[in-house]
């Protein structure tokens, strides 16, 4: 496997990573929050909460390895991190990495 491969199929995995926390951290944040607060449904956010943390490690399992074996700059890596603390921000992340993926198809 030549080493524009690997670096592909390390971006999928970045993305799937990406999405995975944005989506939990949506349903966190915009359901099961506002179901606790507002109609006393705590159990919600006992459910989600895990998920998305177990979510989240694996995003940042990810952005460990993406970060040294793609050689991310600073500002990438900078990005990257800051992507996952904004709700919805996982998905705009997705498909920045996409373009990085399919630049990488030709190299």
């Amino acid at each position: 496997m030549t080493s524009s491969e690997e670096d592909r199929r390390q971006l999928r995995r970045m993305r799937l990573a990406s999405v995975l926390e944005a989506t939990t951290l949506a349903v966190l944040v915009f359901i099961a929050v506002p179901l606790k607060h507002v109609f006393g449904m705590p159990q919600f956010v006992s459910a989600i909460g895990p998920i998305h943390g177990l979510a989240f490690l694996f995003y940042i399992w990810m952005l460990i390895q993406s970060h040294f074996q793609l050689k991310w700059t600073g500002r990438e890596w900078l990005r990257v991190v800051a992507f996952a603390f904004i709700p919805l921000a996982g998905f705009v992340n997705e498909r920045l990495l996409k373009r990085r993926e399919d630049s990488h198809a030709y190299a």
